[in-house]
């Protein structure tokens, strides 16, 4: 007996989830954001297999150094996604990598980058791109390449991760670093503008699970709605960093910059053994949004401290005569910077970096 039921339909990429003609309008819609993140060394255009960058820019160094850095943006995307809000995202993907980059003294010169998603809406990847892009010209850096990839069956339809990777370079005997910190240098804090991009995952639990906050909620103590809050983008310090290590007289001998595991963890990373690094709280207050999740959650200040950034979002070691020069080169970029501490001998007290005194009233 022959079996009359219909045969089923031939397989196809489409049927298994992942659009292709979608993906090609996501690359035209982004095209014109990519452009405006460019450098004249910068070589080609988006298509090809691979970026390019002109290394004969390099040249006219002695010994260039080439640093190389990578990261992603954790769990503040599933923020970005709630709200809807797509196109700030890519800027805290380009804080991320490239300000990592800097504290080495290296100028970052190109990105890549990767979006994964678990259907490709063009218009929504080409708003995670213009963050990218804007991110890239505020750090002077070009956006040279990139990978947009559909992950159905991984990713639910509206869920995306993000993650890049950039290149500088640096002088040989120019690089910063640990070997040029000395008892005596002073630490100068640069502002951060929020939460940035670390230890969203506490924050997620505490004022949204625990207290039930919605994202919409209006906070006086905030002055706006706790989505704008915590979607607010990382300060990208590459340029001014930049800025104040060429600036005349500044004696910058290194740079950390404040993520995950908070102020004293980086800081101790760029601080060598038999010195300590003693940042003062007494010196500035912390912006409410880091009170409001220590209450909510009832957190030791400890704990506070270990996971967020407190207000601080790079940290540079300079020369003890260098304070003023230093804090007139980031008043210059608009930086909101202070004299946060000092470097000592470790004596028994350890060595690393701790933070001492307390916050004003």
């Amino acid at each position: 007996m022959k079996d009359s039921s219909p045969a089923p339909e031939a397989a196809s990429y489409a049927a298994a989830g992942v659009d292709i003609e979608a993906g090609d309008t996501a690359v035209e819609l982004m095209k014109k954001w990519v452009a405006r993140a460019q450098r004249p060394e910068s070589v080609g255009g988006l298509g090809g297999f691979a970026g390019l960058f002109d290394a004969s820019a390099l040249r006219d160094y002695r010994r260039p150094l080439l640093a190389s850095a990578t990261d992603g943006v954790g769990t503040k995307v599933a923020i970005a996604q709630r709200m809807d809000v797509h196109d700030t995202i890519g800027r805290d993907l380009v804080a991320m990598v490239v300000d990592d980059l800097v504290v080495c003294g290296a100028e970052p010169l190109f990105m890549t980058d990767y979006v994964c998603v678990g259907k490709v809406v063009p218009e929504r990847v080409a708003a995670i791109v213009k963050g990218i892009a804007e991110g890239c010209s505020l750090a002077g850096c070009a956006l040279v390449g990139g990978e947009t990839a559909e992950h159905p069956g991984l990713l639910g339809p509206d869920e995306y991760d993000v993650a890049g990777a950039a290149t500088g370079v640096v002088e040989a005997d120019e690089l910063l670093g640990a070997e040029r910190v000395r008892a005596g240098d002073a630490l100068i804090a640069m502002a951060s503008s929020g939460l940035h991009s670390n230890g969203y995952s506490l924050v997620r639990h505490v004022l949204l699970e625990r207290a039930g906050w919605e994202l919409d909620r209006d906070v006086p103590e905030l002055g706006r709605t706790l989505g704008e809050e915590l979607l607010e983008p990382t300060r990208i310090y590459a340029l001014d960093c930049l800025e104040l290590i060429r600036a005349p007289g500044t004696g910058v001998r290194a740079l950390s910059h404040v993520t995950g595991g908070g102020l004293a963890a980086n800081l101790a990373r760029v601080i060598p053994n038999g010195l300590r690094a003693e940042p003062d709280r007494a010196t500035w207050t912390p912006a409410p949004i880091f009170s409001l999740v220590g209450g909510q959650g009832r957190m030791e200040r400890a704990e506070l401290e270990r996971t967020l950034n407190m207000g601080v979002g790079m940290i540079a070691v300079v020369a003890p005569e260098s304070v003023d020069s230093a804090l007139s080169a980031l008043a210059a970029r608009g930086v909101e910077a202070w004299a946060l501490g000092h470097v000592v001998e470790a004596g028994d007290g350890g060595s690393g970096a701790r933070l001492i005194g307390d916050h004003p009233a």
